[in-house]
C-alpha cells in the first residue's frame, strides 16, 4: 500500500461516525460525578474522540467501550498517519481526545503521542494489551494522560472521559496574565536562603490573602519542606521530569498545603540523578504563575538558572547576602554580572544583620554592593533554631526579624500593615508556640 493511500484510509475512516447520543438511564454502581449516562459529567458539549488503530480487533473493542460511554462522539481511523508531518492535520480535527493503540508500532506510536501533546490541547490516551511499568512511564513522559489496558470496560473508559472532559473546561477558562515571580537567589551558600523565602511565603499569604505558591529549585538538596515541617509525597523532580503533561492540573496533584495556606512544590527527599532543562523551567514557572497570584522560588546559590524565567521574568529578585567580605564581593561579581543592564527588580537583603559586630563598614558594604541594600534583617539565631526545631514559621510570632520579612511581603502586595498579635501554630495536630 503506498503513502497516498494510508493517507487516504487514515482521513478517511472506514467506519461511519459513532455518536453515542445522550441518555438519563444511570449505572446504580457507579458514582455520580463519574457516571457514563450522564451527559453532564462530559459538559455541555461532547466530547469529539478520534481512535487511531491499526489492529482492527483491538480498535472495535475501544470503539464498543466508548460507545456505552453516552455525551462522546467517536470517529475511527484504521492506520496511524504516514508521518509526523501529518499531525497538524491531526489537530486540525480539534478532537477533544486522541486514543492511540501502541502495539501495532511502539516506537512510531510513541514519538506520535509526544508530537500530538507537545503541539496541541486534545488530551492524549493510549492503550495496549501490555502491561509494561516501563512503557506507561514512556508513555507519560510523552505526554499521555491515560494508559488503557483490553479487556475495555465502560467504568474505566468513562472515568477517562470525564478527566479529559474537565480538562477541556481548565483550558477554555481565561488564562490569568501571569502571577507573581519572587526569586530568592543566594551570594554565597549558607546565606539563608531559604529561611528567608519560607518565612515570606508565609507572610506574603497571610498579608495579601492571595494565592502563593513555594517552589523549591534548590536541587537536589532543598530544605524548604523541612522548615516548614511538612511532608511531601511529591517533589520539583516529579514536575520538571513530566514538563510535557505539566498543566495546572497536573501541578495541583504534586503540592502540598502548609497551614499558613501556601502551597510547596518540595524539593525531592533522596538524591535526584536528573538535570532538567531550561524548557522544563520554564514549563513549570508557566504552568504556576497561570494557577497562583504569588510564585515565591527558592533557588539557593544556583548560578546555572540563569537562563531561565527566574532571570527573565521575575517580579523581583531578592539577591540574599551578609556583611562578610566573601558575600560581598560575591555579591558585587553577581551585580555587575546580571543586573547592570537592566532586566528584572533587584532588592538586596542583607541577612543576619548585626551594625555593632560586622567588621565591616556601611560605606564598605554599600561600595560593594554598589548600591544600597534595601533590607537588613536582624541577626537572631535563638527565634531561627527555633523555628527549625519547631517549624514553626518565625512570621508567626512578634519579633525585629518578623517584622522585616512581613515589611518584605506588604511591599509586593501593597497592603498596610497591621499588628499581628502572637499566636500559636498546629503541627502534626498539636499546638506549638508561645
Amino acid at each position: 500500500m503506498s503513502d497516498s493511500e494510508k493517507n487516504y484510509q487514515f482521513w478517511n475512516p472506514q467506519e461511519t461516525l459513532h455518536d453515542t447520543g445522550s441518555s438519563n438511564s444511570v449505572n446504580p454502581g457507579s458514582s455520580p460525578s463519574l457516571d457514563a449516562h450522564d451527559p453532564e459529567s462530559f459538559g455541555a458539549v461532547p466530547l469529539s474522540v478520534a481512535l487511531i488503530g491499526p489492529d482492527e480487533q483491538r480498535r472495535r473493542e475501544a470503539a464498543a467501550a466508548l460507545a456505552l460511554c453516552q455525551g462522546a462522539t467517536v470517529r475511527e481511523f484504521p492506520h496511524y498517519p504516514p508521518g509526523l508531518d501529518d499531525v497538524p492535520r491531526i489537530l486540525e480535527e480539534h478532537n477533544d481526545v486522541i486514543i492511540i493503540d501502541l502495539d501495532s508500532s511502539p516506537e512510531y506510536a510513541l514519538e506520535l503521542v509526544e508530537s500530538l501533546c507537545a503541539n496541541g490541547p486534545a488530551t492524549v490516551m493510549v492503550y495496549s494489551s501490555k502491561a509494561d511499568p516501563e512503557l506507561l512511564v514512556r508513555c507519560m513522559r510523552a505526554g499521555a494522560r491515560e494508559f488503557l489496558n483490553p479487556p475495555f470496560n465502560r467504568s474505566t473508559m468513562a472515568e477517562a472521559l470525564v478527566r479529559a472532559a474537565a480538562r477541556r473546561s481548565a483550558i477554555r477558562l481565561p488564562k490569568k496574565t501571569g502571577g507573581k515571580l519572587l526569586v530568592f537567589l543566594g551570594a554565597k551558600g549558607g546565606s539563608g536562603v531559604t529561611t528567608l523565602a519560607c518565612n515570606f511565603a508565609v507572610s506574603l499569604a497571610l498579608e495579601s490573602g492571595q494565592s502563593t505558591l513555594l517552589i523549591d529549585l534548590d536541587l537536589p538538596l532543598g530544605d524548604a519542606a523541612l522548615n516548614l515541617g511538612i511532608v511531601a509525597e511529591y517533589s520539583t523532580i516529579n514536575a520538571l521530569q513530566d514538563s510535557g503533561r505539566l498543566d495546572t492540573s497536573f501541578l495541583s496533584k504534586l503540592l502540598v498545603k502548609h497551614s499558613s495556606g501556601v502551597s510547596v512544590l518540595a524539593a525531592p527527599g533522596k538524591f535526584p540523578q536528573f538535570q532538567a532543562s531550561n524548557e522544563a523551567i520554564d514549563k513549570l514557572l508557566t504552568v504556576a504563575r497561570q494557577e497562583f497570584d504569588n510564585v515565591v522560588v527558592d533557588v539557593g546559590s544556583r548560578l546555572d538558572l540563569t537562563g531561565t524565567a527566574l532571570f527573565k521574568d521575575a517580579y523581583t529578585i531578592y539577591l540574599v547576602t551578609q556583611a562578610g567580605i566573601p558575600e560581598l564581593r560575591n555579591s558585587n561579581r553577581l551585580i555587575g554580572q546580571f543586573f547592570t543592564s537592566g532586566g528584572p527588580k533587584l532588592e538586596i537583603v542583607i541577612n543576619r544583620y548585626e551594625p555593632r559586630g560586622m567588621g565591616v563598614s556601611e560605606e564598605t558594604i554599600t561600595k560593594a554592593l554598589t548600591r544600597p541594600a534595601q533590607w537588613k534583617i536582624p541577626n537572631d539565631y535563638a527565634a531561627v533554631r527555633h523555628m527549625q526545631n519547631t517549624a514553626t514559621p518565625l512570621v508567626m510570632e512578634d519579633s525585629p526579624l518578623s517584622r522585616l520579612i512581613r515589611q518584605m511581603a506588604i511591599s509586593v502586595c501593597g497592603q498596610r500593615a497591621t499588628p499581628r498579635k502572637k499566636k500559636g501554630f498546629k503541627l502534626f495536630g498539636k499546638q506549638s508556640g508561645g
